[in-house]
């Protein structure tokens, strides 16, 4: 559990953290409730002790922000000026529990120990309830990305599945989950399943010993190692092979390994968080995929929309891309704004990047993005005046729209196809002419 404790008092500060982290708490002390804000914030506490005279802001008011970014934060209260008008407020604010300076530090770790349960059982329920909502029940309000975002990072134990197209920011979020979560001291490494053969990977993920294999000249601690109490992020999970997926179930459920070649049981403490763009789904089915491996990987699962989903989102995000004394025309915007994005954030992130090398300094024009519009995409062969596209008609398209924004380089046009370079040539090869 992690323990925010707000203080200008700087032994106070320094004694309460040192007390809590013999508790094996993760214990962090801020002078000011400002910085106290900002790193309850960024680390998302199980509990904050708060000091109510603080040299910038009253006590209270304090409190009532704390409890606006998060309203099950739970919070206690310390006052060596308690009475009970001070006391009412607090309580009235969402305190937890009130104590008096000099506190006794028995009673309030009793004190921090009950509302760290309260707000586990709250967080239990919250997973539950995203895991349990059926049709015959729907919610008053689906959850969004952000809470679960934020779920997951209050659950640092529960493994993750992150589901999307390409492109859509899946490494970024299974980074900010960590960041945001209690593990966030200890290392984030990843790897991707699609890019290593079965041996290889076993050798990133658990390491080896001298003589497993042919190049393996040296002993090799695993990922699973270096993270240590960190988050170990598997990248395009469902091209993991047959082989290998047994020996992830085992780390999963016992939170054992052994390294190539070893004999020694080693222990992990470290989460992993997956992400794919397949449906593991439909890999179990395709016997690709192990069920039982799917099952404990997607205890909470975030699908990230695409970006053609999230209109209203494009140009400020790309705004937020701009290189430094950027800008863009209001054709630009709307061509931006108008853009289907095949290849996702990615490719958005590129676009703006090559445009404002192009317009040199001048504002960004729809000729420097290099985007094809859907009125724009299918020939006019193609455009069916009594119905709507067909299959083949719409794939022609997409890849269309790819090339042109990956400026003819079909690597990485396939990449934001999501496909395969010898897949993109084969379908290429089918029919040259529409590709001309």
């Amino acid at each position: 559990m992690s323990l925010l404790v707000i203080d200008d008092d700087e032994t106070v500060r320094s004694t309460l953290v040192e007390f809590f982290e013999t508790f094996g708490y993760t214990a962090r002390g801020a002078a000011t409730a400002t910085e106290g804000r900002r790193l309850a914030v960024e680390h998302a506490p199980d509990v904050v002790l708060l000091d109510l005279r603080l040299p910038d802001a009253d006590g209270v008011r304090a409190l009532e922000a704390l409890r606006a970014d998060d309203p099950e934060l739970a919070v206690i209260v310390l006052t060596g000026y308690a009475d009970v008008r001070t006391a009412v407020a607090a309580m009235q604010h969402g305190a937890a529990d009130l104590l008096e300076k000099p506190v006794d530090l028995d009673l309030l770790a009793a004190a921090v120990t009950r509302a760290a349960e309260r707000g586990r059982l709250r967080q239990e329920v919250a997973v539950l309830r995203a895991q349990g909502r059926t049709q015959a029940t729907p919610p008053v309000m689906a959850p969004t990305v952000s809470d679960l975002i934020d779920l997951a990072a209050r659950n640092p134990d529960a493994p993750i599945l992150l589901q999307g197209e390409t492109g859509t920011g899946k490494g970024y979020i299974a980074r900010r989950i960590h960041d945001r979560s209690v593990r966030n001291q200890s290392p984030f490494v990843e790897i991707n399943c699609a890019s290593l053969s079965s041996t290889f990977f076993e050798s990133e993920l658990f390491g080896h010993e001298r003589g497993a294999f042919t190049d393996a000249r040296h002993a090799k601690r695993g990922l699973l190692e270096v993270a240590g109490h960190g988050t170990v992020f598997l990248d395009e999970i469902a091209e993991l092979g047959h082989d290998v997926q047994p020996r992830l179930l085992k780390v999963l459920e016992e939170r054992t390994f052994r390294r190539l070649g070893g004999t020694t049981v080693l222990r992990s403490t470290a989460r992993v968080v997956v992400a794919t763009h397949q449906s593991l789904a439909d890999a179990v089915a395709e016997k690709r995929f192990r069920a039982d491996l799917y099952y404990r990987l997607q205890v909470l699962t975030i699908t990230l929309p695409p970006l053609r989903a999230r209109r209203d989102e494009i140009l400020p995000m790309a705004m937020s891309m701009l290189p430094p004394g950027s800008s863009l025309t209001n054709e630009a915007e709307d061509a931006l704004a108008g853009y289907r994005w095949p290849g996702n954030i990615r490719e958005l992130k590129n676009t703006i990047w090559r445009a404002a090398i192009l317009a040199e300094g001048r504002p960004i024009e729809p000729r420097h993005l290099g985007i094809i519009q859907p009125t724009e995409a299918p020939a006019a062969a193609e455009v069916a005046s009594d119905g709507p596209r067909t299959l083949e008609q719409a794939e022609r398209e997409v890849i269309r729209e790819a090339l042109a924004s990956s400026g003819g380089n079909r690597t990485h046009a396939a990449r934001i196809l999501g496909i395969a370079r010898s897949t993109l040539l084969e379908k290429l090869k089918r029919s040259p002419a529409d590709f001309a």
